[in-house]
């Protein structure tokens, strides 16, 4: 199911849960869509990069910083040009169309050749966004996505160490409430660190208080 984090505040802002386990998670994007509010900024991950998705957040006047798909049709107008690096390669940039429903959108494509393999064994990933072409600079948007992972963190806690998918649970309701009382658990503690962080300083709650304590 789709999961909403806010980056600012850690905490998971909106879930969408789905009663049926073999619906594929892009036939909720039209839901998701339906909270995007104008001035915001959305990152997510290669599975969200399809035609409505970019298109609806673009007509919501938000903006998208979202991995690119391979599958997804696109028109180059410009060449890769090298802008810089950043920690964990070098970051190329070119414009390209992308065409939804008779509308066209000049996004700006970026491309970061790694410096090691990821996990899946890309050498290089691209990233779409419709930010505009000066501002923020190419490296500033791929360490923007990069930021992405603590999704990816959020997702290891509460499934782990919060038990939020538990396998023995065969009522879809019951495993949606088992999730969403796990997210609850977890917004809790991102709130008692959040605080904590402001009287004794962020760096010292992330090394002295972590997400979870190992038994």
């Amino acid at each position: 199911m789709p999961v909403v984090l806010d980056p600012d505040l850690r905490m998971a802002i909106d879930v969408f849960p789905c009663e049926d386990g073999h619906a594929q998670e892009r036939s909720l994007f039209e839901s998701v869509l339906q909270t995007v509010k104008a001035g915001e900024l959305w990152i997510a991950d290669r599975n969200m990069c399809t035609q409505g998705f970019l298109f609806g957040i673009h007509s919501a006047a938000s903006n998208f910083l979202i991995r690119e798909h391979k599958t997804l049709p696109q028109q180059q107008l410009s060449e890769l040009q090298l802008q810089g690096d950043v920690e964990t390669g070098s970051v190329s940039q070119q414009t390209v169309a992308l065409s939804y429903g008779g509308n066209c959108l000049k996004v700006r494509r970026l491309v970061v050749r790694l410096k090691k393999v990821t996990c899946e064994g890309d050498w290089e990933i691209a990233i779409l966004t419709s930010l505009p072409q000066t501002v923020p600079s190419a490296t500033d948007v791929a360490e923007l996505y990069r930021g992405r992972w603590s999704v990816e963190t959020l997702f290891q806690t509460v499934t782990k160490k919060f038990e939020g998918e538990i396998i023995s649970l065969s009522y879809p309701k019951a495993e949606e409430f088992s999730f969403c009382l796990a997210m609850v658990s977890y917004n809790i503690l991102a709130v008692i660190r959040r605080y904590l962080g402001r009287v004794h300083g962020v760096d010292k709650i992330e090394s002295s208080l972590p997400e979870f304590y190992e038994s």
